[in-house]
């Protein structure tokens, strides 16, 4: 298994360190090919400069060499568009009907293969933009004209690099960065242990157009500053970054819609200050397992970030109601909201933020343990768009608050998931109740020892195509008298 990675790994990084006889080949193949013009030397052993040209938007296929300036034309553009740095004057350079001279020589004479005679080189262009990272780099090996297709820009917008995390190094980024330059849009760098700061500095100074960017896990990262036009940023796991390195991201990322910081421990209530003061974009926020997070940097989110729909808090089990007061004060269009295991949490605080946010679609409240059927009763009355609801280990549910959940504005046409587990006052009457959800997709009944199996059968003689988890441990004999006879195992049965 090692070996093979090493050889996909090698084809590609061809292009950064070709071998010395590749190019001397091919330098000398130049020298016949131009009989005794300025020889063009390959891509490769040339200093690094921005991409050959400029990227082409969706539609039309583009002509080499052309492109007009302006922003990506919506999400099917295959590429964005950037202009371009000016070509050198010189007779090398001169159009021959919108392709260079000297491209336009190496397309018409050099290559012989009967695909490069009969497909346009614009057609081949197209069709490398749906090639992996690998698959092109083993294409600009077959020969020169496949090489500079290959390597063009527009075909490096979205690279990800998950399968070669044990071998990615700094300079491998950097390398990466000098290449696509102003092309690339998405990175991911997902579980690369080996990218530090130094080399996202390089690749922040490189790649000014960069719009997504995965550093999940990525533990040597301290900050990602530099990238003006970055909307989403993940460093989830990355647990050496501190304020510092927030306030130094969000200062230079006005534009940001969402920051996934979950397992971020070190993160304070002051980098969330910084977050609510630069990011009024922001729409998505996850803070799961910030353990350090408290409703006064929250609160500052909340006040800031007014376009926030969807936020993650699980596990900051500081907060109190106060942040649920914020939230429906602040952002009322507010959807999705996970607070599993933020025990401080009441009715009072649920209450404020049902009245306030109907647009809730997914609340996870596992292990709120102060909630009852109150908190149920306001969803079910304001919320008509609820789709996925959470309750395990929430043990003061009853079946009354299902009844008034299952004949609230979401539950005939909405209600897709519901997770009762751990909820021991839950009857076979709350099952009764949700027969007239007829979107119910799901239902989690683990530990719920008064469900029975009889109840789950009514349900989906009503609801054919749920499913239902659940689990019953049958009943263990007893001991025989003489103690000899095997016990019977309390399994699970899933239903």
């Amino acid at each position: 298994m090692r070996s093979g990675v090493a050889g996909r790994w090698g084809v590609f990084l061809f292009w950064v360190e070709v071998e010395a006889e590749k190019r001397e080949e091919l330098a000398t193949s130049s020298r016949r090919h131009y009989s005794g013009r300025r020889r063009r030397r390959p891509c490769w052993s040339r200093e690094v400069s921005p991409p050959r040209r400029r990227p082409h938007p969706a539609g039309p296929l583009p002509r080499l060499g052309t492109g007009t300036p302006g922003p990506a034309r919506g999400p099917q553009s295959c590429t964005p568009q950037r202009p371009a740095p000016a070509a050198p004057a010189g007779p090398m350079r001169r159009d021959v009907n919108g392709v260079t001279k000297s491209r336009f020589e190496m397309f018409s004479n050099s290559d012989e293969a009967v695909i490069n005679k009969k497909l346009p080189k614009e057609l081949l262009l197209r069709i490398f933009s749906f090639l992996d990272v690998v698959t092109l780099c083993r294409c600009a090996q077959v020969s020169r004209a496949w090489n500079v297709l290959a390597l063009d820009g527009s075909n490096w917008q979205r690279i990800d690099l998950f399968d070669f995390q044990r071998d990615i190094e700094g300079r491998v980024v950097e390398n990466i960065s000098k290449r696509c330059g102003g092309f690339l849009r998405k990175l991911s760098l997902r579980g690369c242990l080996g990218v530090g700061d130094n080399a996202l500095r390089t690749f922040a100074q490189n790649c000014r157009n960069i719009e997504v960017l995965n550093l999940n896990g990525c533990t040597k990262t301290t900050d990602a500053e530099g990238c003006p036009l970055l909307e989403q940023l993940n460093i989830s796991w990355c647990d050496q970054v501190t304020k510092d390195g927030i306030q130094a991201l969000v200062r230079g990322c006005g534009g940001l819609k969402a920051l996934f910081l979950k397992g971020c421990t070190q993160l304070e209530d002051e980098a969330l200050k910084y977050i609510g003061a630069h990011c009024p974009e922001l729409v998505t926020l996850n803070l799961q397992t910030c353990l350090q997070i408290t409703d006064e940097g929250l609160i500052t989110i909340c006040r800031g970030c007014h376009k926030l729909q969807s936020l993650c808090a699980s596990g900051c089990s500081n907060i109190t109601d106060a942040i649920l007061n914020a939230l429906g004060q602040n952002c009322p269009r507010l959807r999705i909201l996970e607070v599993a295991r933020c025990s401080q949490l009441t009715d009072v605080g649920f209450t404020t933020l049902a009245r306030n946010c109907h647009e809730l679609e997914k609340m996870d409240l596992e292990e709120c343990v102060q909630i009852t059927d109150s908190t149920l009763i306001q969803l079910s009355i304001h919320c008509p768009r609820l789709q996925v609801l959470s309750l395990s280990h929430c043990e003061l549910i009853t079946d009354d608050g299902i009844r008034h959940l299952g004949n609230g504005a979401c539950a005939h046409d909405q209600l897709e998931v519901i997770e009762l587990d751990n909820c021991p006052l839950i009857t076979d009457a709350s099952l009764e109740h949700l027969k007239s959800c007829h979107s119910l997709e799901r239902i989690e009944l683990y530990d719920c020892q008064q469900i029975t199996r009889a109840g789950i059968k009514r349900l989906r003689t009503h609801l054919p195509n749920i499913k239902v988890h659940a689990y019953f441990a049958p009943v263990t004999p007893p001991p025989s008298v003489g103690g000899s006879r095997q016990r019977f195992c309390r399994c699970c049965i899933i239903l």
